[in-house]
């Protein structure tokens, strides 16, 4: 907390005013925190327009058709806002009805779940500024929504910090939408990444409202553009037509490193706003006397995903007391050591315990492009059976054996479904955090790979004028298609490039193999030494994968992880399961961890009504864990629930309504489906 002492005699207030401990003799100023930078704000009055769904409602969300901007190549600032809510809050939830929007979770179920007629519109104030250094290199966007309903005398704070790499919305579906109808504020963090979308062939950027301008008229205001010289900018935009940079792969900051310093910032935002609002004047009548403190409010760091871990790494270092709690689900965490625990399913330890994001992704960036082969096109298979790293004759034994090498290496048997379904994302994933852990430019094209838009061949173009206007509010963060520089006749999107090294039509494995190489030091095909580029570019990379390791030690925080046994992005035994072991090895029987295991739910709940039956959402149980969580914070008779399984119940076909029958509760007494540490060793039944 940024705060300033003062005497309450000088300020001329009564020891007992706006909630002041009786037994002090001085009050806290509420000070701005160094690292923002203006504060913009604006009030929805919930009717016309709202926190939640930006005015579109609940049927307005599951619309199918985006809403049109008046000028699409000139949007305004409300629109992109508007578009960007629409957009984040799909990518994250399934909103077909089929799947329970608007039955089990959607703005029209309330806190208590219970569903309305009504379009769950909130109304309240929004603030958004930058964090930064001065320098503008960083401008990590926060923001903060108040919602109407809050309550001063039971107030409480939940981080909403961004899935994926997902702009400052990104986490409006998820942790945002429980914090709003609960009536806390939510405390929102882009991370670092965001939609920070920069085009060389008109040297342009996104401002933080969302709208294009050119990088000289943005100056500071960027939210990113590439460290260049201008003759290195223009010697790349004329050598690489179409290329972009975004800023999770090209800042060259490695943000992940710092999640968790963001998501604490954003609750430091929070008490700021919070208690410019509520606390009162000073005698000087400018500064405000602190009201909100993390001894008076409940706070819970939460989110999804990569927003998940920043929660876990959040309370990992947080030494000012900020974070009451932890809920949250699959989260992307990496622990610092595979080593010191064990990891067990049914009595047999598990393989792969402890691998990190940009092993396990380069590793799947080779094998689920095979798997998701098809008769016509099965030149990912051929090329790595040619290379010895697939047995098999044809194609369904070479698909067996990489499904055979996926599980060996530690994914679920319950993840083989969803294989083929995650190859595209793990392509994107592996040259993303390639770029990001090594702090590599976005000149520098690491193995070979470029990020652009690309036609029906596959070949780069530019972004048009109105995809551009639109990036704010379409970009998930990562931005175009991946380009293979190196295919032979020229550059392509990876999946219809040409490695020089066997002439198939292999979906580039050249690059993915050199990816691959980064991940591990060695040659993936011999098993020799690197050359020297690339054992340098493997050093950085692997740099950077420490400098984001957890250390597993949550300071006596409660928390609940949940996570989807059939996660396929990031599979249990290598996240969740191990994070638990090594939180046990750290905190011992200090630990307040709780750890929630849900079959047939997967990573990404988009998938529910698209994929077949046996997948149900797992954001019903991200619901259940903070309102567990909330529960125990005000009032800690209100027990945590004990880690363990829970058995859902997949539907009959997914034209099938899934109900509270499909979702069953957290279990107050698991019994035989309890998770149980003892000492270092998880124990997980089957």
């Amino acid at each position: 907390m940024h705060i300033k002492k003062i005497s309450l005699a000088l300020a001329g207030i009564a020891l007992t005013a706006c909630g002041a401990n009786e037994h002090d003799a001085t009050e806290d100023l509420n000070v701005l925190p160094t690292y923002l930078g203006t504060i913009s704000s604006k009030s929805y009055d919930g009717v016309t327009d709202d926190l939640l769904t930006a005015g579109l409602g609940a049927t307005g969300l599951a619309a199918v058709a985006a809403p049109s901007y008046t000028d699409p190549t000139n949007p305004t600032a409300a629109e992109l806002r508007r578009n960007a809510i629409y957009a984040n809050y799909r990518a994250v939830l399934d909103i077909a009805t089929n799947s329970g929007y608007g039955t089990l979770y959607g703005p029209n179920v309330d806190a208590k779940g219970v569903a309305g007629s009504g379009q769950g519109m909130i109304g309240g104030t929004e603030y958004i500024a930058y964090s930064d250094d001065g320098s503008g290199n960083q401008n990590v966007t926060l923001m903060v929504q108040i919602p109407t309903g809050f309550d001063i005398n039971n107030p409480c704070i939940v981080t909403g910090t961004s899935s994926g790499s997902r702009g400052i919305y990104g986490a409006i579906g998820s942790a945002g939408e429980w914090g709003l109808k609960n009536n806390c504020a939510v405390a929102y963090a882009d991370k670092g990444s965001g939609t920070g979308l920069y085009t060389f062939d008109d040297d342009s950027v996104n401002l933080q409202n969302g709208v294009r301008a050119t990088r000289t008229a943005a100056a500071k205001n960027a939210m990113f553009a590439p460290a260049l010289s201008d003759a290195d900018r223009a010697a790349f935009a004329a050598g690489s037509p179409g290329r972009i940079a975004f800023k999770h792969a090209h800042s060259q900051q490695n943000p992940e490193k710092d999640w968790g310093k963001f998501t604490l910032q954003s609750l430091e935002f929070a008490f700021y706003v919070l208690n410019e609002k509520y606390g009162v004047l000073a005698k000087d009548n400018k500064s405000h006397i602190v009201r909100l403190t993390p001894k008076n409010t409940v706070t819970i760091a939460s989110s999804i995903s990569n927003g998940a871990g920043s929660a876990l790494l959040a309370a990992e270092q947080d030494t000012k007391g900020l974070i009451g709690g932890v809920a949250a689900t699959e989260p992307q965490v990496q622990p610092k050591a595979a080593t010191g625990y064990t990891v067990r399913q049914g009595g047999v330890n598990v393989t792969g315990q402890g691998k990190a994001l940009f092993d396990y992704s380069t590793y799947a960036a080779l094998y689920q492009p095979c798997i998701a082969s098809t008769a016509a096109a099965p030149g990912r298979c051929t090329a790595l059976a040619a290379k010895g790293l697939l047995t098999g004759t044809d194609l369904p034994s070479q698909q067996a054996d990489a499904k055979a090498r996926l599980k060996a290496y530690g994914w679920l048997l319950d993840s083989d479904i969803l294989q083929a379904a995650h190859a595209g994302t793990n392509i994107l994933v592996a040259v993303t955090y390639a770029n990001a852990y090594g702090k590599f430019s976005v000149t520098d094209k690491v193995c070979g790979f470029s990020f652009a838009p690309t036609d029906a061949t596959g070949a780069p173009l530019a972004f048009t004028a109105a995809q551009k206007a639109s990036s704010f509010a379409t970009q998930n963060g990562i931005v175009g298609s991946v380009v293979y520089e190196d295919s032979v006749g020229g550059a392509r999107a990876y999946n219809f490039g040409v490695s020089p090294s066997s002439s198939l039509a292999d979906q580039s494995l050249d690059g993915f193999l050199c990816l691959r190489s980064l991940a591990t030091g060695v040659d993936p095909v011999t098993g020799g030494a690197l050359s020297a580029t690339l054992a340098a570019q493997s050093a950085r990379v692997k740099a950077g994968m420490v400098e984001v390791a957890a250390t597993g030690n949550l300071r006596g925080k409660p928390a609940i992880i949940v996570q989807g046994r059939s996660d396929t992005l990031i599979p249990v035994n290598f996240a969740s399961r191990s994070y638990v072991g090594l939180n046990a090895s750290v905190e011992g029987a200090a630990s307040k961890l709780r750890y929630i295991e849900v079959t047939n739910a997967n990573h990404f709940d988009s998938f529910t009504n698209a994929l077949p039956a046996n997948i149900v959402p797992l954001h019903v149980y991200l619901f259940r864990a903070l309102d567990a969580m909330l529960a125990n914070l005000r009032n800690s008779s209100a027990a945590l629930p004990a880690s363990q399984v829970v058995r859902t119940v997949p539907r009959i076909d997914n034209t099938s309504l899934i109900t509270v029958a499909n979702v069953p509760p957290i279990s107050a007494t698991p019994g035989a489906n309890a998770i149980s540490v003892s000492g270092a060793t998880v124990d997980v039944p089957n």
